[in-house]
């Protein structure tokens, strides 16, 4: 049995297909589109998942939205005629696009896929996102927390599944959202909403949480773990130019300038930011005021989060717990909720955001309505595109691209790792690419975690990115204790995905300066052999030739681009930047080959 889940119009467009219950294909639309956050129709990621399958549109028996549109724009609807006369230009705006295409999603799929309107179905949002980290944990019983910017009209649940059921308890509803507050908080220091949220988290750690007593005013949490927002200070209910108003303002002061560069004492002052500015302490200053209300409003998710997971768990007595929402993704609250929390077990959906909605609500069809035993569980995530030697080698000699190819791998790994260690940077493309927002050893940047000057290496020549931004450790599964404090923990559920951010031990932090933040934590991978073999043994390989058995990984892209897809992907990426060695799955392309 083939089900097709889709997700769009609103943040990450992506599609999913399984068969029998298990992955056999995910991207997001945006590593097709190379649009950022591709939103549209995810015609690209459709076409890619019916051909990995090797079926058409007309052998799909079931094609599953991931939430319910009429609900959505009934939300919409209602919240904007509440707020009228102020909600006017709103309503305007949000009418030309539920009228234009949104409204119509049954039409739009059997117009697009040409399939019979009967295979359609519609899941709710937050079920969907449900139901993406429950049925692939391997859990057969265990609580349920989602929570987002908002769904239809939900915007926090908390329930608990047990084997093919799923139930929802109870939820919170729009405008109160915890997704919300944190965007809005994006917007006030100066990021892009929906993209910037973790560039907030990074920022934190600069930061102490002087203004909690203020983000509070935002917000009155009960004794169970609900909540509701403080709407006073808030607009984005009523306004797509704004999403706080003059009262916030007064509590927190102006917001921080979109184009001005971050540093405080504490990071220092980055060399390709150019010469210091004579009023460098006050902007010191400045940038400190602004890391500290970062630090409030992470402080005040991380503490509701860590009450709302305890209430779920005296509610459901289990001990394993299920995350997903765009707010899953909050990596640094993940590794808290794994060392202070009540549950053994904590599973993210590494597709937390909209994209892994697809995968809900396909697997939602397949187990609770069709009532079809579970046999997959989620180990890694590589889902998308791979490419073999006939399509690398055609594309470079096709722009005559000077090459070597290492047919062992023994020996790319040792090559490889000899000239990281050398303090070579490396694109490395490896296999199928990886779905969520993660780059995991499938489309990775890869450094020497040894040289603390890798940190503005790759910002400043590769990324092109902020320098605040940390960079993510990766290690051995036999190795992860002795470079990090994991023990005692059930952490793989995380670890796997580079979901939770953990302390790196105190003796380490000058071993591995390179992806250790200034808070001394990481955002930490650990991998073994079967998960993939040619990164395992890379690492593995830099550890026998180093005694460091850890490599700086970030993800294989330039700033303001999608995650590389294809190998004209990558190379576009490698040939803009200051990458040394392009890895192309065997295939070793040089810089001085290149830009010669």
């Amino acid at each position: 049995m083939h089900i097709l889940g889709i997700s769009c119009f609103y943040h990450e467009s992506a599609a999913c297909l399984i068969r029998d219950g298990k992955v056999v294909a995910a991207s997001a639309e945006e590593r097709f589109s190379r649009k950022k956050h591709d939103s549209n129709f995810p015609k690209l990621a459709i076409e890619f998942c019916l051909a990995k399958a090797g079926i058409k549109a007309s052998d799909l028996d079931y094609v599953v939205f991931y939430e319910k549109p009429f609900w959505k724009f009934t939300r919409i609807l209602l919240s904007t005629l509440a707020a009228y006369p102020a909600a006017f230009r709103f309503f305007a705006k949000a009418m030309i696009g539920w009228l234009a295409d949104k409204l119509w999603v049954r039409s739009i799929i059997v117009d697009e896929l040409d399939v019979a309107p009967a295979k359609i179905l519609f899941v709710p949002h937050h079920i969907s996102h449900a139901a993406s980290a429950f049925y692939p944990s391997g859990f057969k019983k265990a609580a349920i927390l989602t929570f987002d910017g908002v769904g239809e009209w939900t915007t926090t649940t908390y329930g608990a599944g047990n084997e093919r059921e799923l139930a929802i308890a109870a939820e919170i509803k729009f405008p109160h959202s915890l997704g919300l507050l944190y965007s809005v908080f994006t917007a006030f220091l100066g990021f892009e909403v929906n993209d910037g949220e973790y560039k907030v988290m990074g920022m934190a750690p600069y930061g102490k949480p002087r203004y909690l007593s203020r983000v509070k005013k935002l917000i009155k949490i009960y004794k169970d773990g609900s909540y509701r927002l403080n709407m006073d200070y808030f607009s984005y209910h009523k306004s797509t130019e704004h999403s706080y108003n003059d009262n916030f303002i007064k509590l927190f002061g102006s917001p921080r300038p979109v184009d001005m560069h971050f540093f405080t004492r504490g990071s220092g002052y980055p060399s390709y930011f150019g010469k210091k500015p004579k009023d460098y302490k006050k902007l010191c200053d400045l940038n400190q005021n602004y890391a500290d209300i970062a630090a409030s409003v992470q402080k005040l998710i991380e503490d509701e989060i860590l009450k709302l997971a305890n209430f779920v768990y005296k509610s459901t007595k289990t001990s394993n717990l299920c995350i997903a929402g765009g707010v899953g993704l909050n990596s640094v609250a993940n590794g808290i909720l794994s060392r202070r929390g009540p549950f053994k077990r904590v599973f993210v959906q590494p597709a937390a955001g909209d994209d892994g909605g697809s995968l809900g609500a396909a697997l939602y069809v397949y187990h609770a309505i069709l009532g079809k035993p579970r046999a997959y569980v989620q180990k890694d995530c590589y889902f998308g595109a791979d490419f073999g030697d006939g399509d690398i080698e055609k594309f470079l000699k096709s722009k005559k691209i000077k090459y070597r190819k290492i047919v062992s791998q023994e020996k790319l790994t040792d090559f490889l790792a000899s000239e990281i260690a050398d303090g070579k940077v490396i694109g490395f493309f490896c296999g199928r690419a990886e779905w969520g927002p993660r780059a995991l050893g499938a489309r990775s940047i890869l450094a020497d975690p040894r040289r603390e000057e890798m940190k503005e290496i790759v910002n400043t020549k590769i990324k092109f990115r902020e320098p605040y931004r940390p960079f993510a450790p990766v290690t051995l599964a036999e190795k992860a204790s002795d470079y990090f404090e994991v023990d005692g923990l059930f952490h793989s559920y995380l670890t796997n995905f580079m979901l939770g951010v953990f302390p790196v031990k105190k003796n380490m932090r000058k071993i591995i300066p390179a992806v250790t933040h200034v808070d001394g934590s990481g955002r930490l991978q650990i991998i073994t052999e079967a998960q993939n073999e040619r990164y395992y043994n890379l690492v593995k390989k830099f550890g026998d030739k180093t005694g460091v058995y850890v490599l700086m990984n970030t993800s294989f892209n330039l700033k303001g681009e999608p995650i590389v897809n294809s190998p004209q992907d990558a190379f576009n990426t490698f040939f803009k930047s200051g990458l040394d060695i392009l890895a192309l799955e065997r295939y070793i392309i040089l810089k001085e080959d290149v830009k010669g």
